[in-house]
């Protein structure tokens, strides 16, 4: 299983701000830390988020935490980036399992793992968003992989799209992530329904609206 903040590995935790676990035993009490953050951050805000109930949750001290992260601004920092490595890492496996995969599956697969994504990292996904308010550059990191995403997904989906009119093709696969991602951050931040994140058939309606958006643009017939 991928790790994901409540699940991360102890060679994660080279990141800025902070301290190197040579210890296991060290390793771990940073590993709890970081497992219970996440999973606090589902049910509040990062400024409800208390270090000493945080430190209390893992059996561990206020000291033990600040020999660790030199903040708390350090700490959520390497949730995001460890968030945003899962990402990555995602998005380094996606591969068009053969050249006969229909548009159709093609959607269902990447929304899925746009999906999956953003519920394993749910909280710090919206205590990023809401933190953006004083902190513009907080949710930049995400920006990023969202744009990769779109990099990524678009040499896939042309192919299965047919020939000609690359350009046009293109375009319409960034504004149909645009949709889908602008849809699930709505969906993390505000909740408005009538589907919620963890709503299957938000997979389902999402992959059907990239897929109609697609296709489309693949039908419009090409100039001669």
């Amino acid at each position: 299983m991928r790790p994901s903040p409540e699940q991360p590995e102890p060679g994660d935790f080279d990141l800025p701000g902070v301290a190197p676990s040579r210890q296991k035993r060290s390793r771990e009490t940073t590993l709890a830390l970081l497992r219970a953050g996440a999973g606090m951050l589902r049910t509040r805000s990062l400024a409800e988020l208390s270090i000493e109930a945080l430190c209390t949750e893992v059996g561990a001290t206020v000291g033990a935490f600040y020999s660790r992260f030199e903040s708390k601004e350090a700490y959520f920092n390497a949730l995001m980036a460890l968030a945003a490595r899962d990402g990555e890492q995602r998005l380094g496996e996606i591969r068009r399992p053969s050249p006969e995969v229909s548009l159709d599956k093609l959607c269902t697969i990447i929304v899925n793992g746009l999906i999956g994504w953003m519920r394993n990292h749910e909280g710090v996904l919206r205590a990023a968003l809401q933190h953006d308010d004083t902190r513009p550059d907080t949710w930049s990191p995400f920006k990023e992989l969202a744009k990769v995403t779109t990099e990524r997904a678009t040499p896939l989906l042309l192919p299965a799209m047919g020939k000609g009119r690359k350009a046009a093709k293109t375009r319409t696969i960034a504004f149909g992530f645009q949709v889908v991602l602008g849809t699930l951050v709505n969906a993390i931040l505000n909740d408005p329904g009538p589907l919620a994140l963890s709503s299957k058939e938000m997979e389902a309606r999402l992959a059907g609206c990239l897929l109609l958006l697609l296709r489309a643009e693949a039908d419009h017939p090409t100039p001669r």
